[in-house]
């Protein structure tokens, strides 16, 4: 076994499972990273000197092949659901030790690093890939230790992740051949079958999900969050197409991280160190620090290319609409270092309502945070997907269901603690249709939607006029700088106004619907918060 690169003096790998191996590269840098997979042809670079790689079978995470070792230490903590799938703990050793067999006559790659920029709460992680462009992903998306640091680095976590191992299902207990497991007790994530790096980031974020709240008392959060010139911090929630990434990259304030932070004592803190954003028809004008940020270091994911096969075609969605890039935190000039603020005075709840109900912004109750919180709604439009012909709901628990171990009630309480101990304004921001759905109505105007952040952000919108929303109880200002009244009510926006009526009784249904999931472990505080069907 030979060994290159930068180590801690005693590092082995012996304790991960590896008993055995052809070349072990650790720490190595994204030039050289870059080298390896150029000359094992795994990438090519695009013309701002981007690595460029196809992720192969899956291009976006598998929840159903994602399983938590359930034993005498998770058996009780853990929501288990349909998202939350158990593992046997012989099962887990067993694959393990088949990807050791299968690692031990290869070159692999080997990343120590660490999560969460808050030095209270770092988890230090090593990363063993089988791909030298997987170990760049790593070097990207987690905080990079110094070579001081390396010095006497000591794992916390280890990450194994073979994407050439293919599980047998009917031996291994996996669903299919790939697979990607949680060990708390062995403290050890096992990836295989699967190229997507998206698994690698995401098992430590479903790792901090359960820790940090359980048992450091620390709200972690799907989140993105800056900062503003006087030290105001604001969080932004929001599943998929809702512009969280878009509304909280603002020029006149520091970014904190984009999707993955925790709020502690201290504040709130990035748990990254990079960034990993979709690039499905980026431009620059849409999000130009996106597209500044493809340079040598970022790694671009299963695009296309126009006719001179070095110039990215980000139109181009044959290999999945799920087309990635990741780079590191200070590719974007305005990032914060460390990656941390203070409380956040505003949170956003950033929805995008196809249905065409919700008000462009309202303020929410400390019953109705939580509530929203838990529920995480936004719509699927159609043609965003197959099949999808008209507007469809969607709601994903905390907006991050899939990485939460915990039942989503733990989050909302802790949030709504929060919001007592420091008086947080959360806003629950409409970013999708007025006047009508989807097809009769028109989207707001990202324009609109800036202002009112920004009335909000500077505390102006709070000492407007407010109106209570029927139905969903919601409080609407009356007025608005830089926003045509009459926008700021969705009712009134409505030619039909029996229609609206109808369609917010059908949406509030499907809120009442939903939420029955979790009334069982929701306090009163919570339940009063529903929409009433009927009211109109």
């Amino acid at each position: 076994m030979k060994e290159f690169g930068y180590k801690t003096p005693d590092a082995n790998l012996s304790d991960s499972g590896l008993k055995s191996y052809k070349k072990a590269y650790w720490n190595l840098s994204p030039e050289e990273l870059v080298q390896h997979a150029l000359d094992k042809d795994m990438g090519t670079l695009s013309d701002k000197g981007a690595l460029v790689i196809k992720t192969g079978k899956f291009t976006g995470r598998s929840p159903k092949d994602r399983f938590i070792v359930k034993d005498d230490l998770t058996s009780n903590v853990v929501d288990w659901n349909a998202i939350n799938l158990p593992f046997e703990a012989d099962n887990y050793f067993s694959l393990k030790n088949k990807i050791a067999d299968y690692l031990a006559n290869k070159e692999i790659y080997v990343r120590d690093a660490y999560a969460c920029a808050d030095a209270d709460y770092q988890l230090n992680i090593r990363v063993i890939n089988e791909f030298p462009w997987s170990n760049q992903f790593a070097n990207n998306m987690f905080l990079r230790p110094t070579k001081e640091e390396l010095d006497n680095f000591s794992p916390d976590w280890t990450i194994l992740n073979a994407p050439g191992f293919l599980a047998d299902p009917a031996i291994d207990g996996t669903r299919q051949s790939n697979f990607a497991i949680v060990n708390f007790t062995d403290k050890m994530i096992i990836i295989g079958g699967t190229g997507y790096t998206g698994e690698i980031k995401k098992g430590i974020f479903s790792v901090l999900n359960c820790v940090l709240p359980h048992e450091r008392g620390v709200l972690s959060m799907h989140c993105s969050a800056n900062q503003g010139k006087d030290g105001d911090t604001a969080i932004f929630f929001g599943l998929s197409g809702t512009g969280k990434t878009t509304l909280s990259a603002d020029p006149n304030r520091g970014l904190i991280g984009d999707d993955e932070h925790g709020w502690s004592e201290n504040g709130v803190f990035n748990f990254e160190g990079g960034c990993y954003a979709k690039t499905i028809d980026l431009t620059p004008e849409k999000e130009p620090d996106i597209f500044a940020a493809i340079k040598p270091g970022a790694i671009l994911e299963n695009i296309g290319f126009e006719a001179d096969g070095k110039t990215p075609n980000f139109e181009d969605c044959a290999i999945t609409q799920n087309t990635r890039v990741s780079y590191p935190i200070d590719h974007i000039g305005n990032a914060l270092k460390p990656s941390k603020g203070g409380h956040p005075k505003n949170i956003f709840f950033l929805t995008c309502d196809a249905f065409g109900v919700l008000p462009p912004i309202s303020k929410l109750t400390k019953g109705q945070a939580m509530y929203h919180f838990i529920s995480g709604y936004t719509a699927k439009v159609a043609g965003t997907e197959e099949g999808v012909t008209e507007p469809q709901t969607t709601f994903s628990a905390c907006f991050g269901a899939p990485f939460l171990p915990l039942h989503p009630t733990k989050y909302a309480e802790m949030l709504g603690n929060k919001m007592n101990e420091h008086n947080v304004n959360i806003w629950l921001v409409n970013t999708g249709w007025t006047g009508g759905s989807y097809g009769v109505g028109n989207r707001m105007k990202l324009s609109y939607t800036r202002a009112m952040i920004t009335a909000a952000l500077e505390g102006s919108l709070a000492e407007q006029t407010f109106e209570s929303l029927e139905i969903f109880g919601l409080q609407i200002p009356t007025s608005c700088p830089n926003v045509p009244d009459e926008l700021l009510n969705p009712r009134n926006t409505w030619t039909d106004k029996d229609a609206y009526d109808n369609k917010a009784n059908e949406l509030a249904q499907a809120f009442v619907e939903n939420f029955e999931q979790f009334s069982d472990k929701a306090n009163n505080e919570i339940m009063e918060a529903a929409p009433k069907i009927g009211i109109s």
